[in-house]
């Protein structure tokens, strides 16, 4: 027996949106967290603002992608 081939290409983008999302998570998550880029000592450097400005344009690219492909 096979799945129907929408059933497949549902789950495959299912699966695609989940693996990105931890993908984009697990990079900020270290370069936040383990490299130190996420926490201020006494005012933020530059780092941590390139790291922020960095966050907020990958999520907002990364939620744009996912909206174009979820439009079936």
């Amino acid at each position: 027996m096979s799945m129907e081939d929408e059933t497949r290409d549902f789950l495959v983008l299912i699966v695609n949106t989940i693996s990105k999302v931890l993908l984009w998570m697990m990079i900020n998550v270290f370069t936040g967290i383990y490299l130190g880029y996420g926490f201020f000592e006494n005012k933020p450097s530059w780092g941590n603002i390139i790291y922020y400005l960095f966050f907020l344009l990958t999520f907002y690219l990364l939620f744009k992608h996912l909206k174009l492909k979820w439009k079936l």
